[in-house]
């Protein structure tokens, strides 16, 4: 039977609740929300759980899939649904072949919705087997409130998501080496063109420079919508905005606000820890992973840190986990690994094989 054997309760200095003054900056958004990158953490939200339109930014999900394809070294002809796409454009040409890597530079830089058609005729083989993929994607990903009809985000009454799922597909995404380098270009060339394509994200090349990513979006009936990513004090920050008139000034905002008041903290660190538990006993436990979480310096006042030990008697390789809450609501948690008992054994073979020249040191 599995049994609780000792509970260790360490108090920082840490509030749930935003000290006075630390109040979120008003934005122009119907609906947005602010994300720390590595835990997902909310740090602000404004309806971000909303069903609404969102314009261009779709295509960070085309460009996902298309590099997760592991096609883009491929070339796709352009056809002639894709040339008569309406919206933004690269000009594509009927016949003309790019490569895939190309028409994602144009999707993303800028928002071609001719090569958005054209990324999905060539990896999902019709545009609508690519929009099959696009959902699929958005179900494994938790993107609970969302709903792809189209590549490239023009509007339909069925095409949809939220802020908070747009935060979760971008968090997804900087993940990726390629994505990464995509989204943070200023500018691009490609071979089946004389001249670049220059970055309509203003926030990355003008407005704001801790900024290293996102997608821009437009129509006049969902309004300006926008995801970027900002890197600062060594946290990165995602920020969505939909239906934003004031776009630019919002996401800025709300960098300065999350850079100023939060700060990644690191809770836990790799290695051995030893609790003395109810009877004296001692207990040795190995951490295998560090946790770092955004915190504000209020919040450091209130944070508690329970740690768990089960039964000893159990040959269980995680013998109990650590737990951190603030005012009652658990954060993160960390399994306790058992110890690590080096092998007599193998700890003198190794020895010899240094000695012997077998091995290096």
């Amino acid at each position: 039977m599995r049994m609780i054997i000792g509970i260790l309760t360490v108090l920082f200095v840490i509030s749930i609740f935003p000290a006075i003054g630390q109040a979120a900056p008003d934005v122009s958004a119907n609906n947005a929300v602010l994300i720390e990158q590595s835990t997902g953490r909310v740090l602000y939200e404004k309806a971000a759980y909303e069903q609404a339109s969102i314009a261009s930014i779709t295509k960070i999900m085309t460009a996902l899939i298309a590099i997760e394809s592991g096609k883009m070294d491929e070339k796709a002809k352009t056809s002639r649904k894709a040339i008569y796409t309406e919206g933004s454009s690269i000009y594509l040409e009927q016949g003309e072949k790019m490569k895939l890597e190309d028409l994602v530079y144009g999707l993303m830089l800028r928002s071609g919705n001719d090569a958005a058609v054209s990324i999905a005729e060539h990896v999902g083989e019709s545009e609508e087997g690519f929009v099959f993929l696009m959902n699929e994607k958005a179900r494994w990903l938790g993107m609970n409130n969302t709903n792809f009809e189209n590549p490239h985000g023009l509007d339909s009454d069925n095409h949809y998501s939220s802020a908070y799922d747009m935060a979760l597909l971008m968090r997804y995404a900087m993940e990726n080496e390629k994505f990464r380098t995509i989204t943070g270009a200023n500018s691009y060339r490609s071979d089946n063109r004389s001249y670049s394509w220059i970055n309509k994200n203003k926030l990355l090349t003008q407005l704001y420079e801790p900024t290293n990513g996102g997608k821009t979006g437009f129509t006049k009936k969902t309004g300006r919508t926008l995801v970027s990513s900002a890197s600062k004090n060594g946290m990165d920050l995602i920020v969505v905005t939909l239906n934003a008139p004031d776009d630019w000034r919002d996401h800025i905002n709300l960098y300065e606000w999350g850079f100023e008041h939060y700060q990644l903290e690191t809770l836990s660190k790799v290695g051995n820890v030893t609790y003395r538990l109810n009877n004296s006993e001692e207990v040795t436990a190995t951490v295998a992973e560090e946790i770092e979480y955004p915190l504000t310096e209020d919040e450091k006042e209130n944070l508690t840190k329970n740690t768990y030990l089960l039964d000893q008697r159990e040959d269980k390789e995680i013998i109990g986990r650590t737990v951190f809450e603030l005012g009652g609501e658990q954060l993160v948690e960390t399994p306790l690994h058992r110890e690590k008992q080096e092998n007599i054994v193998s700890s003198v073979l190794a020895n010899y094989k240094k000695i012997t020249g077998i091995s290096k040191w």
